[in-house]
């Protein structure tokens, strides 16, 4: 099987994302990149998670050209490789549904972090609804996520980045987190985020390789 690793790694990041109930039924999408021949394994389009193998995951170019898989690439390609091109740091791109981030993305805010480890992947900013699958969601994701690891995306989710596929699913069980506790902490008018100086202080402990 071509680039097993990488699929491999998508089809354990899916089961996992499903598992912690990130997204539900073929919602979602999870790519990782091979950066020796700058291809993409990323799940198929429509086909449920259980009992998905690594064989069954597509691989697409840097264009979306499909390559491997027996089953067409997700819907959300062009999203992803547009990321992927845009971003050479990038190593895997995370696509979840999750409740907490489709429901305080809706407002199209910045979700501000309110916990240390949130920190890492602040600002959170939203990218305005446009049609799942199209040019003009992949564009948007593009310029709202800039050099940054996450966004969400209004009325649909979360986008996050990392250099690795570990780095990626972090990021966005963080962001779910992050959604999360400000969802409730609105409803009980107690949310108090971290200023831009707490932000700021906290990245430069993660740089450091400190754990927070």
């Amino acid at each position: 099987m071509k680039y097993e690793t990488i699929r491999r790694q998508v089809l354990g990041a899916i089961l996992d994302a499903a598992g912690m109930g990130l997204i539900h039924g073929t919602s979602g999408n999870i790519a990782v990149r091979d950066f020796q021949d700058n291809v993409i394994a990323i799940t198929p389009s429509g086909r449920p998670y259980a009992g998905l193998t690594a064989e069954e995951i597509a691989v697409v170019d840097l264009e979306g050209h499909w390559l491997e898989g027996p089953y067409q690439p997700s819907s959300e390609t062009p999203m992803h490789t547009a990321v992927f091109r845009a971003r050479p740091d990038v190593g895997a791109a995370v696509h979840t549904h999750g409740l907490y981030c489709t429901v305080m993305a809706m407002d199209g805010e910045e979700l501000k972090p309110s916990t240390p480890p949130q920190a890492e992947f602040a600002p959170i900013r939203t990218v305005p609804f446009e049609l799942p699958g199209s040019a003009a969601l992949a564009r948007r994701v593009v310029e709202t996520l800039g050099p940054d690891r996450a966004v969400l995306l209004q009325n649909h989710g979360c986008f996050c980045v990392g250099k690795d596929i570990g780095a990626a699913m972090t990021a966005a069980v963080y962001v779910e987190e992050a959604a999360q506790i400000a969802c409730y902490a609105r409803l009980l008018g107690t949310f108090r985020p971290l200023s831009e100086q707490n932000i700021a202080d906290f990245k430069a402990i993660i740089a450091s390789n400190q754990a927070v």
